[in-house]
C-alpha cells in the first residue's frame, strides 16, 4: 500500500459542548503505515478528535471519512466492526476478569455462534473458541505478558495495565489503532517497553497509529508525523524534525526547544 494513501480522513470537524467550542474546523489525515501523533497542551481537543473518530462524540460539523464509508455520528459498536480499534487514557479493563477474558472479550466481533451453542460449549461454539483463544495467544506472547496472562486486571501493575489495553485493542485485529496517552503514569522503564511494541505494531504490521501524547521525547522518536492542536485549532503539522523547530509551537506550548 502507498504509504501517501490516506486511509482515515477528518475534514472541518467542529465539535461543542453548549458555549464552548472543544474544535474549531479540524482536519487531519491518518496514512497507511504511519506513525501519526497529535500533541498539545491539556484541553487542546486531543482526546476530542479521537472520540469523534470512534463515535464517542457527535461533531456539529465537519465529515469523517474511513474505508470507503462516511462514519460521521456513526455508533461506536459499527465503527468497531469497521476496524477502529482505541485504547483510553483512564484505562478501560474489566478489573474483575483475568488478563486472558480481557483480550478474549475483544474477539466478541468474530464469534459467530448462537447464544444455545455458546451456552453448551459444542461443536462451532468450541471450534471457534479454540481458534480466537490461539489468536490471544499470540498477542500475550507478541506483548511479554505471558507471566500475567491469569491474573485479575486489578492485581496486576499500572503499567502491565497499559499493556494489555493495547493488547485487547489488536485483539480487534483493526485497520486503524488509536492510543490516547498509551504511557501516561508510566515510569522510565514501563515508557520504553511501550514504546518498542508501538514500533513493532507498526513495523509487523502496517497498521497506521494515531498516538495522543504529552512525552515529547517520546512523540520524536517514533512518530512520523506530528499534528499540533491548541484551543481546539490545529496551528501546526509536519515531521518531528519540523515540529521540533516550529516557532508557533515551541512559543505556545513548550517554552524551549524539541528533540
Amino acid at each position: 500500500m502507498d504509504t501517501n494513501e490516506a486511509v482515515l480522513n477528518c475534514e472541518g470537524i467542529q465539535l461543542d459542548f453548549g458555549g464552548v467550542r472543544a474544535l474549531d474546523d479540524v482536519s487531519f489525515e491518518v496514512r497507511a503505515g504511519e506513525v501519526l501523533a497529535i500533541i498539545g497542551p491539556n484541553g487542546a481537543g486531543k482526546t476530542c478528535a479521537i472520540n469523534c473518530v470512534t463515535g464517542y462524540y457527535k461533531p456539529q460539523k465537519g465529515t469523517i471519512t474511513f474505508d470507503g464509508n462516511t462514519i460521521t455520528n456513526w455508533p461506536t459498536y459499527k465503527i468497531t466492526k469497521l476496524g477502529i480499534a482505541r485504547t483510553f487514557q483512564n484505562i478501560g479493563l474489566y478489573p474483575g476478569l483475568t488478563v486472558l477474558d480481557n483480550l478474549m472479550v475483544a474477539r466478541h466481533n468474530f464469534m459467530k455462534y448462537g447464544f444455545l451453542a455458546g451456552g453448551m460449549y459444542f461443536g462451532r461454539a468450541h471450534k471457534q473458541e479454540i481458534k480466537h483463544r490461539r489468536r490471544v495467544e499470540e498477542i500475550i506472547d507478541f506483548l511479554e505478558i505471558e507471566h500475567i496472562r491469569k491474573q485479575m486486571v486489578h492485581n496486576i501493575s499500572y503499567g502491565l495495565r497499559k499493556r494489555v489495553e493495547l493488547g485487547r485493542a489488536l485483539a480487534l485485529e483493526p485497520k486503524v489503532l488509536l492510543l490516547d496517552e498509551p504511557m501516561a503514569g508510566m515510569n522510565v522503564e514501563e515508557k520504553e517497553d511501550m514504546a518498542r511494541f508501538i514500533i513493532d505494531v507498526e513495523e509487523t504490521t502496517g497498521i497506521p497509529i494515531v498516538i495522543v501524547e504529552h512525552d515529547m521525547g517520546v512523540v520524536m522518536d517514533i512518530s512520523d508525523r506530528v499534528i499540533v492542536l491548541d484551543f481546539g485549532r490545529k496551528v501546526a503539522e509536519g515531521t518531528p524534525q519540523e515540529i521540533g523547530v516550529n516557532p508557533e509551537v515551541i512559543k505556545v506550548y513548550l517554552g524551549g526547544r524539541l528533540g
